[in-house]
């Protein structure tokens, strides 16, 4: 990724960043902001949001923090319309906050909240964020959201069911969206990240062995979204997936069971001293892909 070409197409513009305190939306946020653009960050805890802002405030960078907890509708609500009379509009949206439950559905039958949470951070929050930004832009012309969605979409991955199923409604709202704001210089684009080392995932130890992502090269990505403006950006992995489920889906379904079988359940994964063995290294080395 060229710097020269970033900073030509993000400088001076408004872009909010959900989850922006930590992992993938921090790093976008000091990419970004060193490119030039004003990055306008949103997460729940404003200690951690001082903390970003802080340091983008070392190289002179341009950055407004809001928190807001984006599971409270209202709250969702109260952010826009303030960000909205601060600034007067948004040129890119990046929707990164996100929770991730790794838990069969065998183990979830007594916990729908499971499925409540993950819906109201994955799904409803950034469909609000939307329809308080898109008119904006639509009276702009000019607009770009971008979705930072999971491989687990493409590749249906067992044991998260709740996080996938939540990612692929925001996949389909977006995708439906993009139908009717083509014309209108209003893109979308969806990133199916594969596994990226954050906080998201360090509840889950086992994933401390496991191949990933950094959160730069996670930012490199988006990145990529927004000089690009793509449909979609996936890894080879990420696209064999979603082919051999399209093409050949009883294959695909054999591969993913065995996975589910291969990889510890959730407790397990949990334990402080939880470790692959060399069978679980072989299988995970194809999960992140490549990144391009």
């Amino acid at each position: 990724m060229q710097k020269s070409v970033l900073s030509e197409t993000v400088r001076n513009k408004n872009i909010v960043i959900t989850g922006g305190s930590s992992g993938i939306g921090e790093s976008a946020a000091y990419l970004l902001a060193k490119a030039g653009a004003h990055v306008i960050l949103i997460a729940r805890t404003l200690n951690d949001l001082e903390k970003v802002q802080s340091k983008i405030n070392t190289f002179s960078g341009k950055v407004s923090i809001y928190s807001c907890d984006l599971t409270d509708i209202e709250a969702i609500n109260k952010t826009t319309k303030q960000i909205l009379k601060d600034h007067g509009f948004v040129d890119i949206l990046i929707n990164n906050a996100g929770r991730s439950i790794r838990r069969s559905v065998s183990e979830s039958l007594d916990r729908f909240h499971d499925f409540e949470r993950t819906m109201d951070i994955n799904y409803f929050g950034p469909v609000k964020l939307v329809l308080a930004f898109l008119p904006s832009m639509l009276k702009r012309k000019k607009g770009h959201i971008i979705n930072i969605s999971s491989i687990g979409v493409l590749a249906n991955t067992p044991r998260f069911s709740a996080y996938v199923a939540s990612k692929a409604a925001l996949d389909a709202f977006s995708r439906c969206l993009a139908a009717e704001v083509k014309g209108k210089k209003v893109h979308l684009t969806s990133i199916y990240m594969p596994l990226v080392r954050t906080p998201m995932i360090e509840p889950t130890k086992i994933y401390k062995y496991m191949p990933a992502l950094s959160p730069e090269e996670a930012a490199d990505l988006v990145a990529k979204a927004i000089i690009e403006q793509p449909v979609s950006i996936s890894s080879n992995m990420g696209r064999f997936a979603s082919a051999t489920y399209a093409l050949v889906p009883k294959f695909n379904l054999g591969i993913q069971s065995l996975g589910y079988r291969i990889f510890p359940d959730f407790k397990a994964a949990k334990k402080k001293n939880a470790k692959p063995n060399i069978l679980q290294r072989s299988f995970a080395r194809i999960l992140p892909g490549e990144p391009h």
